[in-house]
């Protein structure tokens, strides 16, 4: 005998089409066989579902039991194939028919008393299916039902247990349709621009950073801030699209870091992993590839705090998702694709002791260590951040006497607004921000009358600016002037984005 069950795996943030094949023969001990690059995990899922079949009053036939995991040549990982094969088995055993698993596809791991613990990547799933015209239901674990709904052309049933499951798919008690979770609302413990003192050209940096999807770097004493600023970058950012959401959510999914429960990430994210992060945890990987920081990141903000202390290979491997918007994971098996498009935010301290150049507090790092200490972040990485600030420390009168300042809401309205100028301006390309701007789109969007391109030579010839640097100098050049709601770059939009390198030359180059 014989049965066929649909699942599914995840590739990357996408997922492909497993047919579970469940055969049965006499045999003189019963067994269990699972074949198909089945990994750890899969290959343990004998004595779960032998278990699950037990306590809900189902036994396993006095038989061999044969499983295949079709296509044979796509490594399967993960506990999701639990379900399916016990279906598959349940088939055999003349507990279903075979036709009522036509058009449906199973995901979902099993406890040893028949109830169905959620897995990852069910969003995936259910986003790689949309578009099927042979999937009639996707069934998963009730947790992940939520998740799976989000995508609304795919009818999702979320099961709690195995017998309900069954008089579901005999049509005694059909499980209602999921439907997705609302977003959540917006705090209002959310952190808010109001609550920083001081610091006026820092917050302009960061409202200039999130009107144009440009990287920033802060560089100041410990305590002046620079945290506390980048905290709230989110908060200023425009809302999630539906698409965008889609994405992050599905990255988040695979990943396995979304709440319990939880339908479609709402807000966009903000990742800061601790300086000690390997290159792998950073960018993703393992044999099985899986998403690192900067694809948790997408669509949000990547903070690196300390960055010095950073291991600089780790660092380097931040310039192609940076430049590109996407990381590539080569391993023997497959190559994988995930998306990265994050603003990246970062903090450092001038030198080691971290009182280089500041007037309150004595340095005690020497000229080499200082050098040393700056070195770990090499030039090419650097030219890739956009925007470089000072966050001075305070002073006292701004310490003792507080006066709240601009919400986060009205830096926000500033932003949204830029952002649909770019919108428009891109309306036609894949582009969806001036950071992201080719040369192409640079010459047609970015021309500057005489007077600019006289500051902008200026600056060329005594920071010393590369060719990437000058690109990044007229994008930042044309947010401001998109944050101006001005159509063409003007001089002084040129020499406000010439001011945010020149730490370029005041650190770095010393």
């Amino acid at each position: 005998m014989l049965s066929k069950v649909w699942s599914a795996a995840t590739l990357g943030i996408d997922a492909v089409r497993i047919v579970v094949e469940v055969d049965a023969r006499k045999a003189e001990q019963p067994g269990f066989t699972l074949v198909g690059l089945p990994d750890a995990a899969a290959r343990e899922a004998y004595p779960r579902v032998r278990s699950a079949l037990r306590h809900c009053g189902y036994w396993l036939p006095q038989r061999h039991i044969t499983v295949n995991l079709s296509p044979a040549d796509v490594k399967k990982e993960g506990s999701a194939f639990d379900l399916p094969i016990a279906i598959g088995i349940l088939v055999l055993a003349k507990a279903i028919p075979q036709e009522a698993l036509a058009g449906r596809v199973f995901v979902g791991e099993l406890s040893l008393d028949g109830m169905l613990v959620p897995v990852r990547g069910t969003l995936a799933i259910s986003a790689s299916f949309a578009r099927d015209a042979d999937l009639r239901e996707l069934i998963v674990p009730a947790g992940n039902a939520s998740e799976a709904a989000a995508v609304k052309s795919v009818r999702v049933a979320g099961v709690q247990h195995l017998p309900e499951l069954l008089r579901h798919l005999t049509g005694e008690n059909v499980v209602l349709r999921a439907v997705s979770a609302p977003a959540a609302e917006p705090s209002r413990e959310a952190p808010d621009f109001a609550d920083v003192r001081g610091q006026l050209q820092a917050k302009r940096a960061l409202e200039i950073a999130a009107a144009g999807g440009h990287n920033l770097l802060m560089i100041g004493p410990p305590g002046s801030g620079k945290t506390m600023l980048a905290r709230r970058l989110p908060s200023i950012l425009p809302p999630l699209s539906l698409d965008e959401a889609i994405t992050t959510t599905k990255i988040h999914s695979v990943a396995g870091t979304l709440p319990p429960g939880g339908g479609l990430i709402s807000r966009r994210p903000f990742r800061a992993p601790h300086h000690t992060i390997s290159t792998a945890g950073l960018v993703g990987g393992s044999s099985m590839p899986r998403p690192g920081e900067v694809s948790l990141a997408h669509n949000g903000v990547l903070f690196l705090d300390e960055l010095a202390e950073f291991h600089r290979a780790t660092l380097e491997v931040l310039r192609q998702p940076m430049e590109d918007g996407h990381v590539t994971i080569a391993r023997v098996h497959r190559t994988l694709t995930f998306p990265s498009r994050f603003t990246l935010a970062a903090a450092l301290n001038p030198c080691g002791c971290g009182y280089f150049n500041d007037a309150r507090r004595q340095c005690i790092c020497t000229p080499a260590q200082i050098a040393r200490y700056l070195a770990k972040i090499s030039g090419p990485l650097l030219d890739r951040i956009d925007l470089q600030v000072e966050v001075p420390a305070l002073a006292t009168e701004e310490i003792s006497t507080f006066t709240p300042g601009e919400s986060s809401v009205s830096i926000r309205a500033r932003v949204e607004a830029a952002r649909q100028i770019q919108h428009q301006r891109f309306a036609r390309s894949s582009m969806q921000s001036n950071a992201e701007m080719t040369s192409r789109a640079m010459r047609r969007h970015c021309e500057l009358d005489p007077a600019s391109r006289q500051i902008l030579d200026q600056a060329l010839t005594h920071l010393g600016l590369s060719v990437r640097a000058h690109d990044r100098v007229l994008k930042v050049a044309r947010t401001i002037a998109d944050l101006a709601g001005s159509e063409r770059i003007q001089s002084a939009h040129i020499a406000e984005a010439v001011n945010y390198r020149a730490l370029d030359r005041a650190y770095f180059r010393t």
